[in-house]
């Protein structure tokens, strides 16, 4: 895994071991960063369920002016951190060791742009969209990573279910206002 474009180019990034992780693949995040091309300079990105941080790094690397990551997994949070070191961008980096209810009702931030990737067909990843709206910019999106046959609503208090994009098995959602939707 590495970093794709930006100011940490080429960087190799650590990745995690085991069953309970399924990193993005370089296709899916290229995907998603093809998405939102013209929306991460400057901007605040939230990574949860953040894993090895590859998505928020990947923004930084692209010039968001700052990244929160959160994961409950202590590996997570100290992979997130050496792979933040390795490419120099851990002065735009706020890491927390926190399950996702408990980051967001804390909500430190209001964010430009969310990627929610948890664990596939556990029930999480609709909780947690509604959860993260309201710490959610008007004028914001929140992207979604999930399997294909997972259904998802298409509101989400002021966010509507704007596109929808396939990659093989994998859906990427992408949630904005419903002032700013297309």
């Amino acid at each position: 895994m590495r970093v794709i474009t930006g100011t940490a180019r080429g960087r190799r990034l650590e990745t995690l071991e085991g069953e309970d992780v399924r990193p993005t693949t370089d296709r899916v995040k290229e995907a998603v960063f093809s998405i939102i091309q013209f929306e991460t300079e400057g901007r605040v990105f939230l990574d949860l369920f953040a894993g090895s941080g590859q998505m928020g790094i990947e923004a930084l690397s692209r010039g968001a002016e700052s990244a929160y990551f959160a994961d409950n997994a202590k590996k997570s949070v100290e992979t997130v951190k050496r792979n933040l070191k390795r490419t120099g961008l851990e002065d735009k980096a706020k890491v927390f060791h926190a399950d996702y209810r408990s980051f967001l009702s804390m909500c430190p931030q209001q964010f430009d742009i969310a990627f929610l990737d948890p664990p596939y067909n556990t029930g999480v990843l609709q909780d947690a969209l509604q959860r993260v709206e309201p710490c959610m910019k008007d004028t914001g999106v929140i992207i979604a990573e999930n399997p294909q046959q997972e259904k998802l609503l298409s509101n989400i208090g002021d966010f509507v279910l704007d596109r929808q994009y396939r990659y093989g098995k994998i859906k990427i959602s992408t949630f904005r206002h419903k002032d700013f939707a297309s």
